[in-house]
């Protein structure tokens, strides 16, 4: 993998960056105190990164109360201050360990478009440099060649691959696909789902399904549910996600098209309000491309120099 974590994220991040530094920047340049104008110009840059109402007020109130440091020690004081609160925003417990169970079943959730697919044969690859084996199963039978691009990452990664029949039953395929990954001792199962929007109860009600089939056939199965975030579409990707929680035990989060956003700061947003880490972070399309992510990386990736 080329570069460091950090050099990936502050290139993936250099947008949202430019619009915060340019902002921060010009507030403590004069060395003087902050003034309601420069207060409210602050918190309007931070809106623009779509870090999150709540999380723009938690940074407000500390740069207010401790204002005077700013006004000291000029542009890094700011910083850590900022740093200090996005990274309290972003740090979760992990809710679940890979591999803890055999095989490992990650269901894959989103609304079209997100990057599901790319993002579960990015995940194999990472976890194929792990010495790790994983079916992927096209539990997908509703979107017309869903199960063909699957397949395509399938045969890049080298990874076994089970699907059904088009509009077959999600349930069925997924239950032969755990059946099969048993039978060959596999490491893991990566399931990729209907983009199911988030306003259609009938497919909310199928994925529900779906995790009872497969902890009948897997114990504690699926151990983990990752929703998929398209980082472009901002502060919509919070609406997007407070659906699926209501719908899915969603456990982790992917950030996905991170290196083409100005909007970096949904990833604050989303963990704050739903309270689940961010497991993973995509910065590009090539197979190395998904990151573990880590909230230190990612805060110094916003707001570094």
């Amino acid at each position: 993998m080329s570069g460091s974590f950090l050099d990936r994220f502050k290139k993936g991040l250099s947008r949202t960056r430019d619009i915060l530094n340019a902002d921060v920047g010009d507030l403590i340049r004069g060395r003087r105190p902050l003034d309601e104008a420069d207060l409210e110009a602050l918190e309007e840059a931070l809106i623009a990164a779509d870090l999150g109402l709540p999380v723009v007020q938690d940074c407000m109130e500390v740069v207010r109360a401790r204002s005077a440091e700013v006004w000291t020690q000029g542009a890094p004081a700011m910083r850590a201050l900022l740093k200090g609160e996005l990274r309290k925003a972003l740090t979760r417990p992990a809710t679940a360990s890979p591999f803890q169970a055999r095989p490992w079943v990650t269901f894959m959730v989103g609304v079209n478009g997100v990057g599901k697919t790319t993002t579960i044969g990015k995940l194999a690859r990472a976890w194929q440099r792990e010495g790790r084996t994983s079916l992927l199963c096209a539990a997908d039978t509703f979107r017309a060649a869903a199960a063909e691009q699957l397949q395509i990452w399938a045969e890049r990664t080298q990874s076994p691959f089970h699907r059904g029949a088009e509009g077959a039953d999600p349930s069925a395929v997924l239950t032969d696909g755990l059946r099969l990954a048993i039978s060959r001792k596999l490491d893991a199962v990566l399931v990729d789902t209907a983009g199911r929007l988030h306003t259609k109860g009938n497919l909310m009600a199928e994925l529900a399904k779906m995790a009872r089939v497969a902890g009948r056939e897997v114990p504690g199965a699926p151990h983990e549910t990752l929703l998929v975030l398209d980082a472009t579409t901002g502060s919509n990707g919070l609406a997007q996600a407070r659906e699926f929680t209501k719908a899915a035990s969603v456990t982790g989060l992917v950030l996905t098209k991170l290196d083409g956003t100005a909007k970096g700061g949904v990833a604050v947003a989303v963990v704050r309000e739903l309270g689940v880490p961010i497991r993973y972070a995509g910065v590009g399309e090539q197979l190395d491309d998904l990151l573990p992510f880590d909230p230190d990386d990612f805060v110094e990736g916003l707001l570094g120099e």
